[in-house]
């Protein structure tokens, strides 16, 4: 089990384009979460989209922050890839990674967090 300082923080509550974070006062749009935080998901800082997908330097941040299981969500809709470069970097890093729709992944995080070192990659639209 993790210690307290490094548990990442649980979703308590998410719709469209909205996700809330327990010890976070404001919702997020997109999130990263890892061990011991939390932060907004800026596409910008890597070249993520929609087509070209997420990019490696995302999964990179949340294994750099203490993460030993990692989940990325599609979005909503299914929208969101996840770019080959993420998926060979996920693969030579030996990271079991979950790719799951919004809803699935939130529920797969909340699951896997009491006891495990969880990173994951939030969208919450498309």
């Amino acid at each position: 089990m993790p210690d307290d300082k490094k548990i990442s923080p649980e979703i308590t509550g998410f719709s469209w384009g909205k996700i809330e974070i327990r010890g976070y006062e404001q919702p997020f749009k997109d999130v990263k979460l890892f061990p011991g935080g939390a932060k907004e998901w800026d596409w910008n800082e890597t070249g993520t989209n929609h087509t070209d997908g997420v990019q490696p330097e995302d999964i990179a941040e949340l294994i750099n922050n203490g993460a030993e299981i990692i989940i990325i969500s599609k979005g909503m809709l299914n929208r969101l890839r996840l770019s080959k470069k993420a998926r060979e970097f996920l693969e030579s890093s030996k990271i079991p990674y979950f790719y799951l729709n919004t809803q699935k992944a939130i529920e797969k995080y909340n699951l896997l967090t009491p006891g495990k070192l969880v990173g994951a990659l939030i969208h919450t639209t498309c």
